[in-house]
């Protein structure tokens, strides 16, 4: 394993260059196995989970979600409000913002994007709830490819560009799950369903997130700076990825035809269970396609 990820720091090195060493020592970034191992055992959970859970009673969660959507929610709130203040102090440039040009800001920014990075470790627990509440239908290709990819993606964005123009993307995806995770929390209370009437602008919310980011991205190509520009070009594609996957999911959700098809399948619960919110339902096949027809459970 040591030898594997010296080889890997080698690679990568010599593609990307040094890696940023005011990381060193931080918990899961020396080195990349662990991560990588989280992400394997993500994908099998994924493929066994509904297998176990086939011929079981789903689990109801409700409590433990409550706790769950709220924690993120707070973090959420917490990430943006630190880098918004940690753009500001250290008077980032919107158009291009290199590593390594506003002291002690950066480091702040630095510590607040490592809790991102772990963010998105922690949120593999939203497919894990859609498997012991037999949700399969949620956990579709854009739903794993969105979580597994992410928690990847950050380990090196933690390693190599770890504040300067990276601030960007992750300060509208926490703002923007400030208010997925607090819908989710507000689902989980049955008497406050009929008044959450937002989940279709938090999709609208994604996919313009995903836009501006772009924009913001393409900024620092075109007015380069000493951010590295292979970073902003992977950014633009991975990007247009999450657009691609989205629009089609969004199309497939909203379109009258097909929320007529989904009207009986697709019912309101916490979590996820609510439908059209983060990509967990669209034209895409679900992971687990054998699942038997079972009678709703009431929470």
């Amino acid at each position: 394993m040591e030898n594997f990820d010296a080889s890997l720091s080698t690679y990568f090195k010599a593609l990307l260059g040094p890696r940023d060493t005011r990381v060193k020592g931080w918990f899961l970034l020396d080195n990349y196995i662990p991560t990588f191992i989280c992400s394997v055992i993500y994908l099998l959970i994924v493929w066994l989970g509904p297998k176990y859970m086939k011929n079981r009673q789903p689990f109801s969660c409700r409590g433990i979600l409550v706790v769950y959507n709220l924690g993120l929610t707070l973090l959420s709130l917490y990430m943006f409000c630190e880098v918004m203040t940690g753009v500001w102090e250290g008077r980032y440039n919107f158009f291009c913002q290199g590593t390594r040009s506003a002291g002690e800001a950066d480091m702040k920014i630095i510590r607040v994007l490592w809790w991102y990075y772990f963010s998105k470790l922690i949120e593999f627990m939203d497919t894990f709830f859609f498997i012991l509440r037999k949700n399969n239908h949620q956990i579709t290709v854009l739903h794993v490819y969105h979580h597994a990819s992410m928690l990847n993606i950050w380990w090196f964005v933690m390693n190599w560009v770890p504040c300067g123009h990276s601030y960007f993307g992750a300060t509208l995806n926490s703002f923007i799950h400030v208010l997925m995770y607090s819908y989710y929390g507000l689902s989980s209370v049955p008497s406050m369903r009929p008044y959450l009437w937002w989940k279709k602008y938090i999709t609208q919310g994604q996919l313009l997130q995903f836009v501006l980011t772009i924009i913001q991205t393409s900024c620092g190509v075109i007015w380069p700076c000493s951010f590295p520009l292979g970073w902003l070009y992977f950014q633009i594609g991975y990007m247009i990825s999450l657009i691609a996957l989205f629009t089609n999911f969004y199309i497939q959700t909203y379109n009258k035809k097909g929320a007529s098809r989904r009207k009986e399948h697709l019912k309101d619960h916490q979590n996820g269970s609510v439908a059209a919110v983060n990509g967990h339902t669209n034209s895409f096949s679900s992971l687990e396609n054998n699942v038997k027809p079972r009678k709703q459970r009431k929470d």
